[in-house]
């Protein structure tokens, strides 16, 4: 289990990533794969979409680490990237669906499809993937800076202060977004619950 890094140990970790020393990188990797991956699965709903995001994440951070100038934490700096990536993945997707063919929008049956099938995150115990499942489409439907704040505070576990440094806005914004994302919530769950009684 990787410990949290000091100030004096991220300073040393970096010039051994900026000097290309292998080790240096898969202690990074090691340490942060699981975040990494996590967050994308929680922001895209897709196993294969977040493992190649995570491919890609660490790609990028052995491309880039020469011009990380450490005004942020590592860990803000990786998490910023993820995000970025994962964005950057969901605006191409919905590029694609609005010239893919009408055909597309039906099911097998002919029955038209409006909705991804449920999705379940891997954490989840069996008892609880319905609700898992009814959550994660409720936070897919977020306004974006919103789905963003909650999937670090709520799955990843990030502080306000941690959050605000990743998506480069005050912690007031953050509380802004989280009180918006909570309200957005009990309206769309309060719905789901009507329909189960």
């Amino acid at each position: 289990m990787h410990t949290i890094l000091t100030v004096l140990d991220e300073d040393i970790l970096i010039a051994k990533l900026t000097e290309g020393d292998q080790a240096a990188f898969k202690d990074v990797f090691e340490s942060y794969k699981d975040k990494v991956y996590n967050t994308s699965l929680s922001l895209l709903r897709n196993a294969r979409d977040a493992e190649d995001i995570t491919q890609d994440v660490f790609v990028e951070i052995f491309l880039s680490v020469k011009h990380f100038r450490g005004k942020s934490k590592l860990s803000t700096w990786i998490y910023r990237i993820t995000v970025s990536k994962a964005l950057d993945l969901i605006r191409k997707n919905k590029r694609k669906k609005r010239f893919a063919f009408i055909t597309s929008l039906f099911g097998e049956k002919g029955e038209l499809v409006t909705d991804p099938p449920d999705f379940v995150h891997p954490g989840v115990t069996a008892e609880n993937e319905e609700l898992s499942a009814v959550l994660f489409n409720a936070i897919s439907k977020l306004p974006q800076s919103q789905k963003i704040a909650f999937t670090l505070c709520k799955t990843e576990g990030l502080s306000y202060e941690e959050i605000a440094d990743i998506m480069t806005v005050s912690v007031s914004s953050v509380e802004s977004l989280m009180f918006r994302a909570k309200q957005n919530l009990r309206i769309t769950l309060a719905d789901y619950y009507k329909e189960i009684k």
